[in-house]
């Protein structure tokens, strides 16, 4: 084979790939939004009636979290559900979270647990999970806010589904004052939020959402709970539950508001993460996913393997660039040829289609999301660039890394409307 039909291969893999799975989240997007999302009614504020109301304990992992932690509690303590308790799990924090979080155990409100070092969130999770009261968890990030209905919505999937392990929420994007930031609100809408609708019409969900998720006790009992060894706890707590025949579901009126960075060094490091969790989780369960068993997994095995080695394709294609414009060889791409096309235009089409199409099912949640609707057009330009290098670095960073490092975390970047300094 040439090195012309060759590169000629990967570029129309490049192009296509995108599109078909822009086009098949859309399609499992409106799927999901008429046979679950719509039958369920309009307003968040009324969930159905339940058969009955277990008692829930609401899991905090807390880090440096003085800043936001008054929202995040706050927001608990106004829950509409009759049985829960809260319980913040303050892992080593070095601001005044402690303080804050004694004030509130003083009068009652909560139940703090204070970890004398930084152990990381699966750590501080699992402290939290053996000291709950109820079987139902849900649990949230430090510096989220919990829709007070959030927890009914949630609880109603593991009462009709007793093989139900885990149900992630509908995190909504609150930090919007950069271009980053108001992507990131149409990335949330129009990709993370079509993906999951999408992930569970064929079955199983690549993760849940680490910032809100409900869990079933005896079902993390089962898989050993979180992995303090593991980069990215919520991926790695899917897998296992899945693995384990566990069903994990998606619930998009269980909102959550989060802070999300809104700089480039604070986007990269956490999309950094998030890869180099994916390619962990995946290394570590290919190796049984042969049994048929799991053939649930194979799809989002195989569009998480994909994706990565349609970023190395990427890299493939602009080293070819590069080399043609220094050496002049004419059987390689030339600079005029990587010019807006045809391809391009469809791309951004596209991208707008797909916004328009998460705005529809997404405006029931939120209004005024159509004022974000024309920044959406620089996501393949923005989290593209930025997510094809963090997959290509993520690969042998993996795979270099040692297996028995405790994934602990530090204070991310929450956008400059919520800077933890100020």
């Amino acid at each position: 084979m040439s090195v012309e039909v060759t590169y000629r291969i990967l570029e129309e893999f490049a192009l296509v790939y995108p599109l078909f799975m822009s086009y098949l989240w859309m399609v499992g997007g409106i799927y999901y939004y008429f046979h679950w999302e719509r039958p369920t009614g309009n307003r968040i504020d009324q969930p159905p009636a339940l058969p009955e109301y277990p008692g829930v304990s609401v899991i905090v992992s807390a880090h440096n979290e003085s800043f936001a932690i008054h929202e995040t509690i706050e927001s608990l303590l106004a829950l509409d559900y009759p049985e829960f308790e809260v319980i913040v799990v303050n892992d080593g924090s070095t601001d005044d979270t402690a303080e804050i979080l004694d004030g509130y155990a003083a009068r009652g409100d909560i139940r703090v647990m204070h970890l004398a070092a930084n152990r990381g969130k699966a750590a501080a999770l699992r402290v939290g999970t053996l000291a709950a009261r109820h079987e139902f968890l849900v649990c949230i990030d430090g510096d989220a806010i919990l829709d007070r209905y959030a927890v009914q919505w949630m609880i109603r999937h593991f009462l009709s589904g007793p093989r139900v392990g885990a149900v992630t929420g509908n995190p909504r994007v609150r930090t919007r004052s950069t271009l980053i930031g108001k992507i990131q609100v149409g990335e949330f809408s129009s990709i993370v939020g079509l993906i999951k609708r999408a992930q569970r019409i064929y079955g199983r969900i690549f993760t849940v959402s680490g910032v809100v998720a409900a869990f079933r006790k005896s079902a993390l009992h089962r898989v050993g709970f979180w992995d303090p060894t593991k980069l990215t706890d919520d991926i790695d707590i899917s897998w296992r539950l899945q693995m384990d025949h566990w069903a994990i579901r998606f619930e998009s009126n269980a909102l959550c508001w989060i802070l999300m960075p809104e700089t480039l060094k604070g986007l990269w490091r956490q999309r950094l993460r998030w890869a180099r969790g994916g390619v962990e989780v995946i290394i570590e369960h290919a190796g049984g996913l042969h049994r048929w068993r799991r053939r649930h997994m194979w799809p989002v095995f195989a569009e998480f393997c994909i994706s990565v080695l349609w970023s190395y394709t990427m890299l493939a294609l602009g080293v070819s660039l590069l080399i043609s414009q220094l050496l002049d060889a004419p059987a390689l791409p030339q600079l005029s040829e990587w010019l807006p096309s045809w391809g391009g235009a469809l791309i951004g089409l596209t991208c707008l289609l797909q916004f328009a199409v998460s705005l529809v099912i997404d405006s029931r949640y939120e209004k005024g999301l159509a004022r974000f609707y024309f920044w959406i057009i620089w996501y393949p330009v923005v989290y593209w660039f930025i997510s094809i290098l963090t997959t290509i670095v993520a690969v042998p960073q993996t795979l270099l890394r040692s297996r028995n490092a405790r994934g602990v975390w530090g204070s991310p970047d929450r956008g400059e409307q919520f800077d933890a300094g100020a």
